[in-house]
């Protein structure tokens, strides 16, 4: 799979104790992207964040929360963001949602070498 290298990132902000049918948010998120073959995501957790509410959660030790801020980031093609929006607009009864413009530098599997390392291109 190739993703365009002009893309856009989506970004999802949603508590990790968010629920889409007894299963975690963001995980649901994460399985719905593969389903419809999104290039990829990838799920962030905080350590501290407020939303809306205002409300602090946060890992201290004396304020323990068990709902910490979770991101889920996705970089595709704009067709194919755009199409996964109405999705989420579904599976989220709260949240934020983000977007923006993203270069694609490269999407490799790991599976082959690259043609130089980083930092060094070749000499023309």
């Amino acid at each position: 799979m190739e993703i365009p290298q002009e893309s856009l990132l989506l970004r999802v902000f949603v508590g990790e104790s968010a629920r889409w049918h007894h299963q975690p948010l963001y995980e649901a998120i994460v399985l719905k992207a593969r389903e419809v073959h999104l290039a990829g995501a990838t799920v962030l957790r905080a350590s501290m964040g407020f939303g809306k509410s205002s409300r602090l959660h946060t890992t201290k030790i004396l304020r323990l929360s068990d709902d910490l801020p979770v991101v889920i980031e996705i970089v595709d093609s704009e067709e194919k963001i755009n199409a996964f929006l109405p999705v989420l607009e579904e599976m989220m009864h709260s949240g934020l949602m983000t977007l923006e413009r993203a270069r694609v530098i490269f999407y490799r599997s790991g599976k082959t070498q690259p043609p130089f390392p980083m930092g060094q291109p070749t000499k023309s």
